[in-house]
């Protein structure tokens, strides 16, 4: 079973979302810069020694809304263990895969979709953490 582990929603000001999300529930806000699409990554839970985080608990991130487009709505982030295997069965599915997978620097292989009801998914092929075999 592939799990949720990861959210994303759009911003129109970068700056109020942070001060709204710090100040309404602590998170841990950072803005990246111009090369990353100035996407601002949100730590709501901090990870362990071995880099877990608490189950049940994700965290996520926040994109500039833009008007041109597919429209970018919240969505969630679904882990997988081989991307391309993973969007042949998106696929397969009835799904609709939105480009080719990206890197994200030290995160892993990304990559939208559509699913059977036009909602925007992502899914991720994690890097392994520190004391993780490779897949």
């Amino acid at each position: 079973m592939n799990p949720v582990i990861h959210f994303e929603m759009p911003y129109d000001d970068s700056a109020r979302m942070v001060r709204f999300y710090e100040a309404a529930f602590g998170w841990k806000m950072q803005t990246l810069g111009a090369d990353m699409g100035h996407y601002v990554t949100a730590t709501t839970t901090e990870p362990d020694a071995s880099g877990a985080v608490r189950p049940g608990a994700i965290n996520g991130g926040f994109y500039a809304r833009k008007t041109d487009g597919p429209v970018l709505v919240p969505s969630v982030v679904v882990a997988v263990d081989e991307i391309h295997a993973a969007m042949k069965q998106v696929a397969r599915a009835g799904g609709e895969l939105l480009g080719e997978p990206m890197e994200i620097p030290g995160i892993g292989q990304y990559v939208s979709f559509t699913d059977s009801e036009h909602n925007r998914v992502g899914m991720l092929q994690p890097l392994p953490r520190a004391g993780q075999a490779q897949a």
